[in-house]
């Protein structure tokens, strides 16, 4: 690919570069050096689960690789015991070691989905943050100055708001600059609320005498609610390991005015074929059904191939056009100790189900009818209702369970 190419691709769906005249110019030297870039991207183990807000990152990272670049995954698990500040309002709990070893070990089962394992370095920067000496830290950190640090918007926020901050979570941005500095990464990879750190990486890399990395910053896509980050501490995630059924439904649950960052940023299909399909919605020539059964498709098969997909959309249209229940739910056995006369409170059920994570929740997904026993809609959150075996439970339109009387 010439290198107008290049910087096309690797321009789509991007937030920023800064600065690309600079990735024009490493990508020019490298083409003619023949030398590979180093292109880096951090992740902190602080979740076992790799959801699609993650995957948009790993799928361009994916590029390069394609590109013939060198590929680094960090994984974090030195500061995910201090923990990422960003856009965080108060000091995170920090991570056990166990419980970094466990999500370090689930993220590079995931990863490979998306990545090519035999072209992705991974490294733990541990081994190089766990060697220095306090009298390094000093040296490093006489590097940077405290009103850098306190430039971040979430530190100026809290400090505004009289809320504390760690001396630890000052360190972070550091410590991830200086991963940049011990790999000499060329390009380092992040979502944009990643940018303050990722520059910090660039003026450590100048203060060490390197030559400064380029940021290239991806969007923050939204969750399945349309608002917030995709997160799966806020349960609104489309997570790569789950099953083709459950990515195609959720996917299916956007809401339509998410399709077309969806299209640009989670899928292949080209942006002409892309501004088409959009065009059509707009015109009233496609109809939105249509265009996002394409979307979970094409989703699903990223992930589960092609297979998957086709027989994850004739299930949800068996299900959800033609009202049957789907064949594999799961079953909700019910003890005894739960049952007063053979029944059981409606919140109740559905929190013991796990389809709401307390009373308050079940109670709103009842008053918006969500719930259905045996087909039947219940609409009374204090209904004491009865437990049959192989009644049938639903919450929304994704959620099923079979109960059975312990």
């Amino acid at each position: 690919m010439s290198i107008g190419e290049q910087i096309a691709l690797l321009k789509r769906g991007t937030a920023e570069i800064v600065p690309e005249e600079e990735l024009v110019m490493k990508l020019e030297r490298s083409q003619k050096e023949g030398k590979p870039l180093k292109v880096k991207l951090g992740l902190d183990p602080t979740a076992p689960d790799i959801h699609l807000g993650i995957a948009v990152v790993l799928r361009k990272l994916r590029q390069f690789q394609n590109l013939g670049h060198e590929v680094i995954v960090i994984i974090g698990d030195f500061t995910a015991m201090i923990g990422d500040p960003s856009g965080k309002s108060e000091t995170r709990r920090q991570l056990s070691p166990e419980e970094v070893r466990e999500n370090a070990r689930t993220y590079e089962e995931q990863y490979c989905k998306v990545l090519d394992a035999s072209r992705t370095r991974v490294v733990f920067n541990s081994a190089w943050l766990n060697a220095l000496s306090f009298a390094d830290v000093i040296r490093v950190t006489s590097r940077a100055t405290v009103a850098r640090v306190l430039e971040r918007d979430d530190f100026a926020n809290r400090l505004k708001d009289g809320r504390p901050i760690g001396m630890h979570e000052t360190l972070y941005p550091i410590c991830q600059a200086y991963d940049s500095v011990h790999l000499h990464a060329d390009i380092e990879m992040g979502g944009s609320d990643q940018k303050f750190n990722i520059l910090m990486g660039r003026d450590l890399q100048r203060e060490f005498g390197q030559e400064p990395q380029i940021a290239l910053l991806m969007p923050i896509l939204p969750g399945l609610d349309g608002v917030q980050k995709m997160s799966k501490s806020l349960g609104n995630y489309i997570g790569v390991s789950e099953s083709p059924k459950t990515i195609f439904g959720k996917v299916m649950s956007l809401g339509d005015e998410a399709m077309p960052q969806y299209f640009e940023m989670t899928t292949d299909i080209p942006m002409d074929e892309v501004r088409a399909i959009l065009k059509g919605i707009e015109e009233g020539a496609v109809h939105p059904m249509d265009a996002k059964k394409l979307l979970a498709r094409e989703i699903v098969g990223l992930y589960h191939g092609p297979e998957a997909a086709r027989e994850a959309q004739e299930e949800f249209e068996r299900v959800f056009s033609q009202k049957q229940i789907p064949d594999d739910i799961p079953t909700l056995e019910i003890s005894s100790g739960e049952l007063e006369d053979g029944r059981i409170k409606a919140v109740k059920l559905i929190t013991l189900a796990g389809f709401a994570k307390s009373n308050s929740d079940a109670r709103r997904l009842i008053q918006q009818r969500a719930m259905q026993l045996d087909g039947e809609a219940v609409e009374n959150w204090d209904a004491s209702l009865p437990v049959k075996d192989g009644a049938v439970l639903k919450v929304g339109k994704l959620r099923y369970a079979r109960l059975k009387r312990g």
